[in-house]
């Protein structure tokens, strides 16, 4: 994925700034992780293939807690970032610790 990643941007474009190439990047990751289909993965796209391992494995895709708190350095109270993801999107929001 790296040389791939590589052909399709730095090596055919040159970027005026960081933000050019990350925002070139980030399109790119777009249409190869939602469009392009991959013959390894039987024709899927790649959020094809992980939504298709989903629905007939969920278990796989728990997630495990490993107690992520931090300090809110205004307030001195702990707080979880973040809500929990699945391949399908938001699964619950963490509460304040």
């Amino acid at each position: 994925m790296n040389r791939t990643l590589k052909e399709a941007t730095v090596r055919r474009y040159h970027y005026d700034s960081h933000h050019q190439l990350r925002q070139h990047i980030q399109t790119f990751l777009d249409a190869y992780n939602f469009a392009k289909r991959l013959k390894t993965l039987n024709g899927l796209t790649p959020f094809e293939s992980v939504c298709k391992a989903w629905t007939k494995e969920p278990n796989r895709f728990k997630y495990r807690d490993r107690g992520t708190a931090s300090v809110d350095r205004a307030t001195g109270t702990g707080y979880r970032r973040g809500p929990y993801f699945s391949p399908l999107g938001v699964v619950s929001k963490r509460e304040n610790a």
